[in-house]
């Protein structure tokens, strides 16, 4: 419906514009290829599943990822119900659930969120694991990391 696009347009602006601003703030080549990593993985599962739509999933990979990285952050929802970042994409799930009887297309962007956040980084960090993703340097080379980073007015 119109009503659940317009939500999910703010899902991905809202998480995005805070995932640019915080953790890739300065590395837009890094953010860069989260999102390419993110649409390659959902397009490879979604034609193996036959799955046509493409935009719930990739607005919940990127949910996933910011509430993965901020887990201790206090968010709200609808009603001013109040709780942290890392239950979000589950409550969505659910509501969705219930609302819609949907939920496929989320549980496929909490997939793909939590393939990437492993493997970039909960693997080379938890586990002692080598990085096993990582930035291809072309990216690098269109999009070059830049320090001092101002944004605003």
């Amino acid at each position: 419906t119109g009503f659940h696009f317009l939500i999910m347009l703010y899902f991905l602006y809202s998480y995005s514009n805070r995932l640019e601003t915080g953790l890739f703030a300065g590395k837009p080549a890094d953010y860069l290829f989260l999102l390419i990593f993110n649409w390659l993985a959902l397009v490879v599962l979604c034609l193996f599943l036959d799955f046509p739509l493409l935009f719930d999933p990739m607005v919940m990979s990127v949910l996933y990822i910011w509430c993965q990285l901020n887990r201790d952050t206090i968010v709200s929802f609808w009603f001013g119900t109040q709780f942290k970042a890392m239950y979000l994409p589950w409550i969505l799930l659910a509501f969705n659930l219930i609302i819609r009887g949907g939920g496929f297309s989320e549980l496929l962007g909490i997939l793909v969120g939590h393939l990437y956040f492993f493997l970039m980084f909960k693997y080379p960090q938890d586990f002692g694991g080598r990085t096993l993703i990582r930035t291809p340097s072309i990216l690098y080379k269109f999009l070059p990391n830049h320090t001092g980073v101002m944004s605003g007015f």
